[in-house]
């Protein structure tokens, strides 16, 4: 599958930043859209729009039936059999606070340990130190080895009749790196012990299948996904998920009201309470139908081309320092250079047209790991090519030049 033709997709490809093509490097942060995408949130809003479980007319009904199309398709392309198990949040970090709360509350007491690892992003730390704090539970953290792996030989011995959960990162948005899901959720099974995986930088690079990872949750984000903004998936279990509490409260989620007390409809309404993000869970459906029809094992291998070729071009840079080299790892790659902020290295390629991040990408205990404060990263999507990689150097290149 060629990349060319791919982005004829994407209609902000064609765009030019300070009069050069522009060249995307940020889809870690967040991905371009497909006119797919753009197209059914468009015509939802010309064509249908309407509120959807509450009216008898006909734009709500069809509403209805395009809102719960796309939990079905989402649940078919993951690999799972149950719709009902895939809830509707704003994003990865409202999935884990979520379940962190209503999971979280019923579940870790004091004196209880929740295992998270060196490589998570804020959202898969912050609202386990809330937790944490709320019950008197203490948090352990697996480490990672010097070139970016988990230290997995470690991860037994944290597994202890204390641990409720472990919480990690299926792709780490900074070193790239791919854990392997499905052996880390077995280990934990086996000792009884609930998981979550942060999804968020793994659902973009190809099909994830949940019944293979055995994982009890699993979150991710559609923005990051040629999807829009403000939608995401919480999977759960089936019997987990239907033995938790709510953790907001409105309309849609009752089964009853009285001023007395209130029952909860059953999974997923008993957490999507109110009106819900209607037209980005039709968005993040259509993103899904796009990206399942992509060929991804080639995909996958360009890909993995554009981050050897990137390796390559970056480390012939004197100065230049890339964190995160373990190999198979998901196209994103992590550099600093020698008496350079990453500001200003992202500001030189901002000239040149080349979006790229830079900062401590909410992830500052990793950061801290790998000795350094910041980093620029540049994060690729099927969309990118080896020009633009070409394009990418030569800016780095430029920025050596000016601050050397």
């Amino acid at each position: 599958m060629n990349p060319a033709i791919i982005r004829r997709d994407f209609p902000i490809l064609e765009r030019r930043v300070h009069g050069k093509p522009l060249v995307y490097l940020d889809n870690g942060a967040t991905s371009q859209k497909p006119r797919a995408v753009i197209d059914a949130i468009r015509h939802f809003y010309e064509n249908g729009c309407a509120n959807i479980h509450r009216g008898v007319h006909l734009l709500s009904g069809e509403a209805t039936q395009a809102y719960d199309r796309a939990r079905t398709g989402i649940c078919r392309a993951m690999g799972a059999a149950h719709a009902e198990e895939f809830v509707f949040v704003r994003g990865t970090t409202e999935a884990i606070n979520l379940v962190a709360r209503s999971w979280g509350d019923l579940h870790v007491h004091a004196g209880d340990e929740i295992l998270l690892t060196e490589m998570e992003h804020h959202a898969n730390i912050v609202p386990w130190q809330f937790l944490a704090k709320r019950a008197g539970a203490k948090i352990r953290v697996l480490p990672i080895t010097p070139d970016g792996a988990l230290d997995l030989e470690r991860l037994p011995a944290l597994l202890t009749e204390k641990t409720r959960i472990l919480a990690f990162t299926h792709v780490s948005n900074v070193l790239g790196t791919v854990n392997p899901a499905a052996e880390i959720c077995k280990a934990a099974r086996d000792r009884g012990i609930v998981t979550l995986v942060d999804g968020a930088q793994a659902v973009p690079h190809g099909p994830v299948n949940l019944s293979e990872i055995g994982c009890d949750f699993y979150v991710f984000s559609g923005h990051k996904m040629f999807g829009p903004d403000g939608i995401g998936v919480l999977y759960g279990r089936g019997k987990l998920l239907a033995s938790l509490p709510p953790w907001q409260g409105g309309g849609d989620m009752v089964e009853r009201v009285s001023f007395e007390e209130s029952t909860f409809r059953p999974p997923p309404d008993r957490f999507e309470a109110g009106t819900p993000n209607i037209s980005g869970a039709i968005g993040l459906g259509a993103a899904f139908a796009y990206h399942d029809q992509l060929n991804w094992p080639e995909l996958r291998e360009h890909e993995h081309n554009l981050v050897t070729a990137t390796h390559e071009a970056l480390l012939s840079i004197p100065g230049l320092r890339i964190q995160g080299t373990v190999p198979g790892k998901a196209p994103v790659v992590s550099f600093t250079m020698e008496g350079i902020h990453p500001h200003d290295i992202g500001t030189i390629l901002d000239s040149e047209g080349v979006a790229i991040r830079a900062g401590n990408h909410c992830a500052q205990p990793l950061l801290a790991r790998l000795g350094i404060q910041s980093s620029a990263r540049a994060s690729f999507a099927c969309y990118n090519t080896l020009e633009e990689v070409e394009t990418l150097a030569n800016a780095v290149r430029k920025a050596h030049r000016y601050f050397a």
